[in-house]
């Protein structure tokens, strides 16, 4: 009866291992993923939303001046890292913040992003610009 038990098991486990072994050959790159997502966002705009339907799934899609290390577990201040700005500095008075802005990066019809870049959304995003937001969930 043993010898049988051991027989069932080693087929079943040659079995496993030719059905599982099919699923690592010949993966190709490129496609879409097709995901189900928990709600439905208004829009797309980073800067009209503030809730993670909407932030989480554009995250790939926006560059940020700096952002969290994707690869530490708890986001804290020391996990901040550069993204569009190579670095960042305090004025000694801790009134200003300076952020030298990575060279060579363009907008997707080509043009340099540039400091004028950054300070039109932050003027959009503190309603002094031009532009205006439909909706500007950081306004107070």
């Amino acid at each position: 009866m043993t010898q049988r038990l051991q027989i069932v098991a080693l087929a079943g486990a040659m079995l496993a291992m030719t059905c599982c072994g099919q699923v690592a050959i010949a993966q190709k790159s490129g496609g879409v993923l097709k995901i189900s997502f928990f709600d439905n966002p208004a829009s797309m705009s980073l800067h009209e939303e503030a809730t993670g339907a909407a932030l989480r799934p554009m995250m790939g899609v926006f560059n940020n001046l700096v952002m969290y290390d994707q690869h530490v577990a708890q986001n804290s201040p020391a996990s901040i890292v550069p993204d569009l700005a190579t670095s960042w500095a305090w004025s000694e008075d801790g009134k200003e913040l300076t952020f030298p802005l990575r060279q060579g990066v363009k907008w997707h019809d080509g043009k340099p992003f540039t400091a004028a870049d950054v300070k039109c959304t932050w003027d959009l995003l503190m309603g002094i610009g031009s532009e205006k937001l439909r909706v500007n969930p950081r306004k107070t």
